[in-house]
């Protein structure tokens, strides 16, 4: 009597939970996403320093990725229950087989999925594959997190929301926000000590 809409969605003949868990899923994973880019970043840039602290972050970080991992599963397997898509295991599992939806887009997605992936094992074998290798694997999050909301953007059926919107142009001015201040950062850190060096 409350919920019409809500026991319709589940038990009536034209079923969409499976859809609405999908896409709540996936905005919810690209959110941790984002959330994991950017205190990925300020790591990098030394903000976390002063508060919570070098560990707190990096722990945080993790914690956020496995998550926002979880919730990418979440979002592309529940989609085998759903009757209008009806993927099938290898459609999930494989990019640009969604042959009956946006192969390309969606496939972009799943390949930003398993670049993530790459950059969560990374953390477990960091001492095997040594710091320089570590680094230079980081670098898949930005393709990662590229993936991920140009398959929202053109595949997600809330992009066109006023609120999605908003999200990616946050997300994606925040994240290049911090990545242009490393660069300017760097720049003159390397600027700096020739500048002394000139003065001795």
């Amino acid at each position: 009597i409350w919920m019409p809409g809500l026991v319709k969605s589940i038990l009536g003949s034209d079923v969409k939970a499976f859809w609405y868990l999908s896409r709540g899923s996936a905005v919810i994973a690209y959110g941790l996403l984002w959330l994991s880019m950017l205190l990925g970043l300020m790591m990098t840039n030394r903000m976390t320093r002063p508060w919570p602290g070098s560990a707190a972050s990096n722990e945080f970080h993790q914690f956020i990725s496995i998550l926002g991992l979880g919730f990418v599963l979440v979002h592309a397997f529940i989609l085998m229950g759903d009757s209008y898509i009806h993927y099938n295991i290898f459609q999930i599992l494989i990019p640009f087989t969604s042959y009956d939806y946006r192969p390309i887009w969606v496939g972009v997605g799943q390949v930003g999925f398993y670049l993530w992936l790459v950059v969560l094992i990374s953390f477990y074998i960091r001492k095997k594959i040594g710091n320089h290798t570590w680094r230079w694997l980081h670098y898949f999050s930005f393709l990662s997190f590229l993936g991920a909301m140009l398959h929202g953007i053109t595949s997600g059926t809330d992009s066109t929301q006023v609120w999605m919107q908003v999200i990616y142009w946050l997300s994606a001015g925040s994240i290049l926000s911090l990545v242009i201040y490393r660069i300017l950062m760097a720049t003159l850190g390397k600027i700096m000590p020739q500048a002394n060096q000139r003065k001795v």
